[in-house]
This record gives structure tokens, C-alpha cells and sequence, in this order.
């Protein structure tokens, strides 16, 4: 598996990934102009700390308690 904004390689053994990752997949629909399309991408955590820090409004961050 590998990152889709920088290519770095993820870290998997058989079939695990060994290293988190941002998965996103998104179906589009009516009222866009991607109707009846699937994207999905992985972005490493590094891309994903650039990424955030480009937005105007940043994502909502909670503490998680229970894994």
C-alpha cells in the first residue's frame, strides 16, 4: 500500500498494515459532478499533518477512551 500524495511506502506484513493511515472512500452523488463515482485514497500520517494544517477550519479532535 502506499501513500497517494507523497508514494511513500506503508509498512504491511501479510496484508496488515503496520503503521496507521488516513483511508478515506467517498461515493458521490446527485447534485455533483462525479455522480456515480468512488474515490478512495491512503494518505501516511505525515501527509495528513500537511494537509490539516492547509485548512481554514480544522478537524474536530477527542480524545478516544475506548479502543
Amino acid at each position: 500500500m502506499y501513500c497517494n500524495a507523497c508514494g511513500k511506502t506503508l509498512k504491511m506484513e501479510n496484508d496488515i498494515l503496520l503503521e496507521d493511515a488516513f483511508e478515506a472512500k467517498k461515493q458521490w452523488g446527485y447534485f455533483s459532478r462525479k455522480d456515480r463515482k468512488l474515490h478512495a485514497f491512503v494518505i501516511c500520517e505525515d501527509c495528513y499533518d500537511k494537509m490539516i494544517q492547509s485548512f481554514v477550519i480544522p478537524p474536530q479532535i477527542s480524545e478516544v477512551t475506548e479502543l
